[in-house]
């Protein structure tokens, strides 16, 4: 916490505004806004629910086809199946460890031709489904990292797919000078508990559509028709935030910039001090392009140069009361979607066997640092 966020909460509990919706939603939006770059943004309670309204939103149905990054978190590909629409998995590039364009758009030739094969397709989709373009693509900027949007929406725009940025994990990254989630027809923002500010729980819709957002914020609070009795006209949802959490989020971003700076700090600091340890390799910013928060600093290891593996260092940090998790297990090996078309070319794979998420909380002390640094020497044997 910055210090800052019960100021907020108190106005929420002294005017009474304790239910979702009131004065602290409203600013909190507009705050937003001005932190991120967007024109219009919807508070609500979680990613989750962005990610599920934005593809309700772009027409998404039983049946349907959407891209999604397979190195993720299974939020970000689970609301298309709440749609019962089917995800196609596309793989990550070196670079970034992020969706790879290329691959992307060999996904998007092979789910529209009839023949159906291509160069790293693990599995095909259902016949039903030849001959039809995905209706939209989901890319997450994994860890912070943002991804390559010049030519992923390059891609997308030649097809006239729209595109959804999963920026849950960089909110304040970068990419050629613009915030991300900002480079596509919608953004999505989280704001979990480990995430870089938090509400203790909600997400954002964020896009440059009025209109798009405006019916956002309509579903997401049971789609109640304008009248003086409840009617409704369609499915809604109870997806909005409340003013309480709301009024967290405002004190979170009068210090979002501090904890950015202090993410990088720590990765700095991890780079410095396995600099010389042979086999360990960090995600990095590929050139000036990009701007990653650094919201976990993630490495990958050698085990024949570096003596150690990842499973042997985080069991040796874990022995000692330091967390540290493998990196996320690609959706296209995830047993929930192992049925899933889905483009691979190894990269998440390698990353998955091979990576650690080091801790990276901005309330790390220098005790902290201390001992994280004699642990991970002692695990790498230097």
């Amino acid at each position: 916490m910055g210090g800052g966020e019960m100021k907020y909460v108190q106005e929420a509990f002294d005017t009474n505004w304790i239910a979702p919706l009131g004065p602290n939603v409203d600013a909190f939006e507009k705050e937003l806004c001005s932190a991120v770059g967007a024109k219009h943004v919807a508070a609500l309670s979680s990613g989750t629910a962005a990610i599920h309204l934005s593809l309700i939103l772009l027409g998404v149905r039983p049946g349907d086809y959407v891209i999604g990054s397979s190195f993720t978190f299974s939020a970000t590909v689970n609301p298309i199946a709440y749609l019962g629409a089917t995800p196609v998995l596309v793989d990550s590039e070196p670079g970034t460890w992020n969706m790879d364009p290329v691959l992307l758009e060999k996904a998007i030739v092979g789910l529209k031709s009839e023949g159906l094969r291509s160069e790293g397709q693990v599995r095909q989709p259902a016949d039903e489904g030849r001959g039809r373009l995905p209706k939209a693509i989901i890319v997450a900027h994994l860890y912070g990292m943002p991804a390559r949007m010049k030519e992923i929406m390059e891609v997308a725009d030649k097809y006239g797919i729209p595109v959804v940025e999963d920026a849950a994990e960089a909110l304040g990254s970068e990419y050629m000078g613009r915030r991300v989630g900002c480079n596509s027809r919608f953004g999505i923002l989280s704001f979990n508990g480990n995430k870089i500010i938090t509400t203790s729980g909600g997400g954002a819709l964020i896009s440059d559509d009025e209109a798009m957002i405006d019916r956002a914020r309509y579903l997401a609070t049971q789609a109640r028709d304008p009248a003086p009795h409840y009617q409704h006209s369609t499915i809604g949802y109870n997806y909005r935030m409340s003013n309480v959490v709301a009024g967290v989020g405002r004190g979170q971003l009068e210090v979002l910039d501090r904890h950015i700076s202090r993410h990088r700090e720590i990765n700095a600091w991890y780079r410095e001090l396995l600099k010389d340890v042979p086999g360990v390799t960090f995600q990095s910013e590929p050139s000036p392009d990009f701007y990653s928060n650094y919201w976990l600093t993630c490495i990958v290891i050698d085990p024949e140069k570096a003596g150690t593996d990842r499973e042997k260092l985080r069991l040796t940090m874990e022995a000692e009361m330091i967390e540290s998790r493998p990196l996320w297990k690609p959706m296209h090996m995830q047993p929930v979607f192992a049925t899933c078309p889905a483009f691979v070319n190894g990269t998440s794979e390698a990353l998955f066997t091979d990576g650690l998420c080091l801790p990276s909380g901005s309330n790390i002390t220098s005790d902290d640092r201390k001992r994280i640094a004699e642990v991970i020497r002692r695990g790498f044997g230097v």
